[in-house]
């Protein structure tokens, strides 16, 4: 008999929650949240194996400023099953999801909130010194979703994410194979990128110059004698988004010559990769699927760029103009 009551009394609670009938102000809502990264060329999501943190920026359909939902330990947000679950009165929200933002070495901020979503204003920066990078940037995905929360317990959604980072390695070789010492010359990269709005687009914020994290030489081969050696010089350098609304430039600078030796347009060697088998992607896309880069130029004897051929991300391009 006992038994049977307290099945009764569970299916009266069931009905409660779920029937236009009752006062539905005690029942839970709310969204649970997966978060996926597989804008890239692989087309797998791998935000549970790079992703460090994540927060969530509501805002009501009015874009009044709601909460922000942050999750901070890694052990959480690297598991694929990992769900964001947040109680959520009913009504309709957009949602505004970074990864990587809030770890404890996160390299970019979130400015202080406005009371709704902001037009153009920046939304995060990335920390630089006087505008300056020399770091390797921690991650940084974005995603954006909207959201509508009725009678039902909790809405199950998903929030597509982008990488906002890269990462450069760029390596100077020597087309007689003789020794490139790293020193000798200094590689950056000029881009207003730091700033970035609610809608991921760059925001005008100011030229920063990025310089490499990492430098030095390697032994990549022999000379055809079996015995000589031949290496390169290589830089590793991190950026923050790529767009086509800016212009960033790839710049050498040889010390012994005194002159910029390479200095042209990054976004337009980076698209020589685009080959027919992505003809259909878009610009954008395309560089923004694509986080990891690698560059190789050849110098000739005297250290200058022989202009006429690159390796990017280990495609052989060969160059027939360079009026860029």
């Amino acid at each position: 008999m006992g038994r049977g009551l307290a099945i009764l009394l569970l299916l009266v609670g069931i009905v409660s929650c779920n029937t236009v009938f009752d006062d539905q102000s005690a029942c839970p809502r709310g969204v649970s949240l997966r978060f996926v990264y597989e804008h890239n060329m692989e087309y797998v999501n791998s935000f549970h194996r790079q992703g460090h943190c994540v927060n969530v920026f509501v805002f009501d359909s009015d874009g009044n400023f709601v909460d922000n939902w942050i999750e901070n330990d890694p052990n959480l947000v690297r598991n694929e099953d990992y769900r964001m679950e947040r109680k959520l009165e009913k009504g309709s929200y957009t949602l505004i999801a970074y990864g990587g933002l809030t770890c404890d070495d996160a390299s970019f901020t979130y400015l202080p909130l406005y009371t709704k979503i902001p037009g153009q204003e920046a939304a995060v920066t990335m920390r630089h010194r006087g505008y300056e990078s020399c770091e390797s940037l921690h991650s940084l995905f974005y995603g954006s979703a909207t959201v509508e929360i009725g009678d039902d317990d909790y809405v199950e959604k998903t929030i597509y994410l982008i990488k906002n980072t890269n990462n450069l390695r760029f390596i100077l070789q020597q087309m007689n194979g003789e020794q490139v010492v790293a020193d000798e010359f200094s590689v950056s990269i000029c881009d207003d990128n730091a700033a970035l709005g609610w809608d991921n687009e760059v925001i005008p914020y100011g030229l920063v110059t990025y310089s490499p994290w990492i430098q030095g030489e390697t032994i990549i081969g022999v000379q055809e004698n079996g015995q000589t050696p031949v290496s390169a010089a290589f830089y590793e350098l991190s950026t923050s988004r790529l767009t086509l609304k800016t212009s960033p430039r790839l710049m050498v600078y040889s010390k012994a010559r005194q002159e910029y030796i390479i200095n042209i347009p990054l976004n337009t060697y980076l698209l020589l990769l685009k080959s027919e088998l992505y003809s259909e992607m878009p610009s954008q896309e395309f560089l923004d699927r694509i986080s990891e880069w690698s560059l190789v130029f050849f110098l000739d004897s005297q250290n200058r760029w022989v202009n006429t051929r690159i390796v990017v991300n280990d495609w052989v391009v060969r160059i027939n103009s360079t009026d860029f």
